[in-house]
């Protein structure tokens, strides 16, 4: 099974563990009392649904977002409810997972063409005789 096809699946769900805390965002009174926070973690090495390549490749894009244990943490906290908030860390996961693996487009180097060329001798002429023009021994 392709990454793609795992991702497009949500096929990981089963690995990701959650955790709820207190958020910092809207509520008002309800961000006191209630837990509405979702922290998601994700364990690259430990993972059973991918293989070895890929865990490598994730774990050498993603070495600034992992903690020592090879945790990736994704928190929630934009809307009021838990569920809300579990359903944007989950997306939010798929979303950094399917940018990780998409290939970068190679970059061809091009040359300038006749006219551009030809444009910027203009412009370079145009800039010089103004300067000489302006020389007081001209």
């Amino acid at each position: 099974m392709s990454i793609f096809h795992k991702i497009k699946v949500q096929f990981l769900n089963q690995e990701l563990s959650f955790q709820a805390a207190r958020s910092s965002g809207p509520g008002g009174q309800n961000v006191n009392k209630v837990n509405s926070k979702i922290i998601l973690r994700f364990n690259i090495p430990d993972s059973q649904l991918l293989d070895e390549s890929e865990k490598d490749l994730l774990m050498k894009k993603w070495a600034h977002k992992l903690d020592n244990a090879g945790d990736l943490i994704i928190q929630s906290q934009e809307k009021r409810s838990q569920v809300q908030n579990k359903t944007i860390a989950i997306r939010k996961f798929y979303e950094m997972l399917n940018a990780a693996f998409q290939k970068r487009k190679l970059r061809k180097a091009t040359r300038p063409g006749k006219g551009a060329i030809e444009k910027r001798l203009k412009a370079k002429k145009i800039q010089a005789d103004k300067k000489k023009y302006r020389r007081k021994d001209w």
